[in-house]
C-alpha cells in the first residue's frame, strides 16, 4: 500500500470513530436518519481538514473545500440507502450499520478525495 492511502485509512479511522460516537450520542435524542445526517456533515468537515493537512500535505483552500463535499454527497446517498436497507429489511442494528456502509465506500472516496485535494 502506498503511504497516502495508509494515512487516509488512519485519518478515516479517526474521523469514523469521532463521527460514530457523535451518531451514538445523537441517537439518544433523535432517530437514526437525523443522527446519521448530522454526524455525517461533521465528518465531512473533519475529513477535509485531515485529508488536506495530514494525508496529502496540501493547503486548505476555499475552492477545494467547496468541491470536497461532492465526494461525500455520493457516499452519503449510498450509505443512507444501505442504512435503510440493512436496518429495515435485514434487521441489523442501527448502531453498527453506519460502520458497514462506510467501509464499503472507502476505495471510491479515496480516489475522489485525492482528485479534489491534489487536483490530479
Amino acid at each position: 500500500m502506498n503511504k497516502p492511502f495508509i494515512k487516509y485509512l488512519l485519518s478515516g479511522g479517526f474521523n469514523t470513530l469521532v463521527t460514530y460516537l457523535l451518531y451514538l450520542l445523537l441517537l439518544n435524542v433523535m432517530n437514526y436518519n437525523f443522527s446519521y445526517s448530522i454526524s455525517y456533515v461533521a465528518g465531512i468537515l473533519l475529513s477535509y481538514y485531515l485529508n488536506s493537512v495530514f494525508v496529502f500535505q496540501e493547503k486548505i483552500s476555499l475552492r477545494k473545500f467547496i468541491k470536497y463535499p461532492i465526494v461525500y454527497v455520493v457516499q452519503y446517498l449510498i450509505n443512507l440507502l444501505l442504512l435503510n436497507i440493512l436496518i429495515e429489511y435485514a434487521g441489523l442494528s442501527s448502531k453498527i450499520v453506519p460502520i458497514i456502509a462506510i467501509v464499503g465506500t472507502i476505495p471510491i472516496t479515496f480516489v475522489l478525495t485525492k482528485f479534489i485535494i491534489k487536483g490530479k
